[in-house]
């Protein structure tokens, strides 16, 4: 038996220097084969536990990369939107600072109308003027050299349009100011211009008696005349001679069928010896307007209107009124 298990041991010499005795170690067969197991196994245990770690270390940096990746993208995005943003951004500068130069242009015309407007109205004229613009069609049909723009530009270019802006705020505010009195003014030259009695009152032009002194058709005697007398057939239309307010549209003695029309700065037309009346008192009449139609009535040889301008209760010539 000894023996047996002597031959299952193994002797090892180990020999330090020749100063020392040699020592023997004895182990035994399996001792020797489970230590190098045992080795073997630990160090392929601790291989299996780096693999794990240098795996899990991997799938943690691709995780990182690919939100790094997408980070990058979505930057890429916003940089491009921001591109995108910034040249529509230049686009509606320069198309606003166009329409602010165009409404510029439109607004200083319309200072100038108001301008001539006003200068009518001192002159007592009439108001004529046409405004002028690019059509919408002729915008299609532009060109040029294309010549990019700089961010500098566009902020000059910005501050320019704020400009004008600036100025067209201040030419409205005066207009705002001006416009109103200016139309007031106009109306008022309107009025007074319609209300003039300008207009001939008859279609017939045949004057038969003047504005003064005469002979009386009915006595001969040397009498007044005050005002004219235009031959006409009966029911031809009357005119007024100018916008109005109806005085009085009534019969009277030697007037016959009559009216008065009341008009501005204290003047008043007076037409008699009508056939009918086609207004009453308290109407407004505009000038050119029919108010009644050509008769004989009253103290009357034949067929006419006797017209009379009275001003300030003072009867006038009317010839130097009508047109």
């Amino acid at each position: 038996m000894k023996t047996a298990r002597r031959k299952q041991r193994l002797t090892l010499l180990v020999l330090q220097d020749a100063q020392h005795s040699v020592k023997q170690v004895h182990l035994s067969k399996p001792l020797m084969i489970a230590v190098p197991a045992a080795a073997i196994l630990s160090i392929a245990g601790l291989i299996v536990s780096l693999q794990i770690q240098s795996a899990q270390t991997i799938s943690g940096l691709e995780q990182q990369l690919t939100l790094k990746s997408l980070e990058a993208l979505k930057m890429e995005v916003t940089v491009t939107d921001k591109n995108e943003a910034i040249e529509r951004l230049n686009k509606a500068i320069i198309q606003l600072s166009g329409e602010a130069e165009q409404t510029k242009v439109q607004m200083e015309r319309v200072q100038q109308l108001e301008q001539e407007l006003q200068q009518f109205i001192e002159k007592h004229g009439s108001l004529s003027g046409q405004t002028s613009s690019i059509a919408d069609g002729d915008k299609q049909h532009v060109g040029g050299e294309f010549i990019a723009v700089h961010e500098n530009e566009m902020l000059n270019l910005a501050r320019e349009t704020r400009d004008d802006f600036e100025n067209m705020q201040q030419l409205i505010s005066r207009m705002e100011q001006h416009i109103p009195r200016t139309l007031d003014q106009a109306q008022e030259t309107q009025e007074r211009r319609e209300g003039t009695p300008s207009l001939w009152p008859t279609t017939s032009k045949r004057l038969t008696s003047n504005f003064g002194y005469r002979s009386d058709p009915f006595t001969g005697r040397s009498a007044y005349h005050a005002g004219i007398d235009i031959a006409g057939k009966t029911g031809d239309p009357i005119y007024a001679a100018g916008a109005g307010e109806v005085k009085a549209a009534e019969r009277g003695g030697a007037r016959g069928l009559y009216i008065v029309i009341r008009h501005p700065n204290g003047l008043e037309t007076w037409y008699m010896h009508l056939d009918s009346l086609d207004v009453s008192a308290g109407d407004h009449v505009e000038q050119g307007e029919t108010i009644g139609k050509l008769g004989s009535s009253g103290r009357s040889t034949g067929p006419h209107l006797h017209f009379q301008v009275v001003k300030n209760n003072q009867t006038i010539d009317p010839l130097p009124y009508l047109q």
